[in-house]
């Protein structure tokens, strides 16, 4: 493992072990037991070089949740059901991965973020968008709908995982979700 990928590694453990504001160049440094000055070199800043790790760290975890989704649904399953059964999948992979969620809101809401930072989270945004679109709908084509339906699966997934975070045990399951968006479809549409 080469420097890069070791600042990486050591990145991802100090953003779990304590969190995004917290974690210094020097801990960077230690965690990946190379110098503070290569940080800079192969990062340019300790935002950046956290924001990557973050980022990966984002990544794995919709590979993971990819996997967690392959289980299929019976092919007559109505739209709602599924939905539903879906949302609840994802919701049990709250826990395996609690703490960089965590991490992922702390960094989002640091008030100094530079425009770098902020356009590299936008981009996992936009990403984000296009899986879950993929996963939830089919959807993979890049068109307008795609980006629509995965918006909203977006504004969802943040919002519950939010909820969840402050309170596991109130947040809401899938089948709150699938009641909730039936009520909400019921007033758009008429």
């Amino acid at each position: 493992m080469g420097n890069k990928e070791s600042l990486l590694a050591g990145a991802k453990r100090c953003l779990y072990e304590k969190g995004y504001a917290r974690t210094t160049v020097r801990d960077l440094a230690s965690a990946a037991n190379v110098s503070m000055a290569a940080i800079g070199y192969h990062f340019g800043s300790r935002e950046a070089l956290l924001n990557a790790a973050l980022i990966e760290a984002n990544e794995e975890w919709s590979e993971t949740l990819a996997k967690t989704l392959q289980v299929e649904t019976p092919p007559d399953t109505p739209p709602a059901e599924r939905f539903e059964l879906i949302w609840q999948r994802v919701i049990e992979s709250f826990g395996e991965h609690r703490r960089m969620w965590a991490v992922s809101f702390e960094a989002c809401s640091q008030p100094d973020l530079d425009e770098q930072v902020r356009a590299q989270l936008a981009n996992a945004v936009e990403l984000a968008r296009h899986g879950l679109a993929n996963l939830f709908q089919g959807l993979d084509d890049g068109s307008a709908e795609a980006r629509a339906a995965g918006t909203v699966h977006q504004a969802l997934l943040s919002g519950v995982m939010l909820q969840w975070l402050i309170d596991p045990d109130h947040a809401p399951s899938g089948a709150d979700l699938a009641c909730g968006l039936r009520l909400i479809a019921k007033d758009v549409l008429t």
